[in-house]
């Protein structure tokens, strides 16, 4: 039987409890009602949650007052979800917290002064080799206001979903709460606890994915993670201090973008010597799951190079990563983690030179690209590399348009690259005049619909398929070349195999090899104590609960 945890209060106890049992909270905030907010708001307002007095718990969603995104308080009380429209399980959640009263939105700090619980799910940027923390700074100074105002007795505990870099919430958060008269672990419990989700099925995410919580205090996180067992019913909540989760989380995303780089410049050493970069993945990763042997549970293999790593928190997290040593005088010229930064972000140049390679020079072609969104099935243009690609060509002299079924021309990504003059919602008038497309993102509607899309393109030459969309059968004819990146025609040698596979072997080596020295220095600097220190073993074993 699971027994009730108290938190620490100054006069009214605040209990929550484990496991199934309910817990009991008067209101509950959420600050940023984005990709990981609104969510999270969501399914807090629909877990049947209770106050002590028997009156539902409510939740309050606060977005900032601005010219792009204040709409979304009217949307969220009147039932609709503001994340757009491929997350139909959140349509629903929203609709049904709205409508039963129990989530509300506002734009006043003032609203929240008396949360039990403040979840702040603002975006975190970076700025060239350093974190920008403009507008999760902005936020907790209103959290920290609203709360210093507080009538009700108990002890608030604020969670940050942002992803931060390591060491973060002990000397960045936790002094900022501080010049508010807020001391940590006295008048408010900080956490950490980013979220591990994706667009397209952010719900179904939230619901499965293990959920790591970090804390600065030792109490705080099992007391944090009572409540997260109410949203995350099929995955597991696991606790620690927060330099751990901040580092675990950096590292995820980190480790991915070198696995990515490694596959790119594999597929590059490939299209040089036109190798079937294809045939030589499938004999890797046939070997590396042999070597794991049966039941073993998957640890990646060699992944599919595309036009290159877009999105939020792959560009970002390495340097987050390395931030504090960096900052302490360390040398990253044998960095794997920001090497991989160098090599993702030289992708779309390299599928601009496969262009030039089979089409010939660019300047005054007519090229569509097929694909704005940073990935699949999604309306997500943050940081696409569909941008980058697109301005060089302008660069070049192209003619450029571009096509996205998800993407909208108001899109805020779309217009802040400058190109949204380009962008064009129907396919066939980005494809009127196109003498080359390249595919850039393999979205079901392009892959549905074949060959189709090609009528629209009477003036076509040359497709590049650089995200692995289609076979050579079903775009190449007589008066269409078809190429892509990987696509070469020779067979990979058994060396070559041999030489690949042992290439990521110690790429990764080298990873966790860079990870225990970041790890080493950030125990030296802010490890003060044994809760606070990170413990290698432990971090491996968290890193390993991530899906990806």
């Amino acid at each position: 039987m699971t027994h009730a945890r108290e938190l620490s209060v100054r006069h009214t106890p605040l209990t929550l409890h484990a496991g199934p049992e309910p817990i009991f909270l008067r209101e509950i905030a959420v600050v940023g009602p984005g990709v990981v907010g609104m969510p999270i708001a969501a399914l807090l307002a629909t877990a049947e949650l209770w106050a002590p007095d028997g009156a539902p718990t409510r939740v309050t969603v606060v977005q900032r007052a601005s010219a792009s995104s204040g709409w979304k308080v009217g949307a969220i009380n009147a039932g609709r979800s503001p994340v757009g429209a491929l997350e139909p399980a959140l349509d629903e959640l929203v609709a049904h917290g709205a409508g039963s009263g129990r989530l509300r939105a506002t734009t006043d700090y003032a609203a929240i002064r008396d949360a039990d619980v403040v979840f702040v799910c603002v975006q975190t940027e970076r700025r060239a080799m350093a974190p920008d923390y403009a507008h999760l700074l902005e936020a907790l100074h209103g959290i920290a206001r609203a709360l210093a105002q507080r009538t009700a007795g108990s002890v608030p505990i604020v969670v940050v979903e942002s992803t931060l870099a390591p060491t973060t919430l002990a000397t960045v958060v936790r002094p900022l709460f501080a010049q508010h008269g807020l001391e940590e672990g006295r008048d408010v419990l900080l956490a950490h606890s980013p979220s591990r989700v994706a667009r397209g099925d952010v719900v179904g995410r939230l619901l499965t994915a293990d959920k790591l919580v970090g804390a600065l205090s030792p109490g705080t996180a099992p007391r944090v993670a009572s409540l997260y067992e109410h949203i995350v019913t099929q995955g597991t909540v696991r606790t620690t201090n927060a330099l751990t989760v901040e580092l675990v989380t950096t590292l995820e995303n980190a480790s991915r973008d070198v696995r990515i780089a490694y596959a790119a410049e594999v597929a590059r050493y490939c299209d040089a010597r036109d190798i079937d970069f294809f045939a030589l993945r499938r004999q890797v990763n046939a070997r590396l799951a042999a070597e794991r042997g049966a039941g073993a549970p998957p640890c990646g293999g060699l992944l599919v190079p595309t036009i290159g790593v877009g999105g939020h928190s792959l560009p970002r997290d390495g340097v987050f990563l390395w931030w504090r040593a960096l900052e302490g005088g360390a040398n990253p010229a044998h960095s794997l983690v920001l090497e991989a930064r160098r090599i993702n972000d030289e992708s779309p140049g390299q599928v601009l030179a496969l262009v030039e390679r089979f089409s010939g020079a660019v300047n005054r072609r007519s090229i569509a690209l097929l694909g704005v969104a940073y990935r699949p099935d999604t309306d997500d243009a943050r940081n696409s590399p569909t941008f980058a690609l697109a301005s060089q060509l302008i660069a070049r002299g192209a003619r450029v348009a571009m096509h996205d079924p998800h993407v909208s021309a108001a899109d805020q990504h779309l217009l802040r690259s400058g190109l949204a003059g380009h962008f064009h919602r129907d396919p066939a008038d980005a494809l009127a005049t196109a003498e080359v497309v390249v595919v850039c993102v393999a979205h079901q509607q392009y892959l549905r619909t074949g060959r189709r899309w090609l009528r629209h393109a009477q003036r076509l030459r040359t497709v590049i398929d650089a995200c692995n969309a289609y076979r050579a059968s079903e775009i190449a004819s007589t008066a269409v070349l078809y190429c892509g990146v990987g696509r070469g025609f020779r067979k990979p040698s058994g060396v070559l195999v041999d030489a690949v596979t042992a290439g990521l072997h110690a790429v990764m080596r080298g990873v966790g090899n860079e990870a225990a020295m970041l790890a080493a220095e950030l125990n030296a600097r802010f490890g003060a104590n044994e809760f606070t220190r990170v413990d290698l073993v432990k971090m491996r074993r968290l890193a390993t609960c991530c899906v990806s």
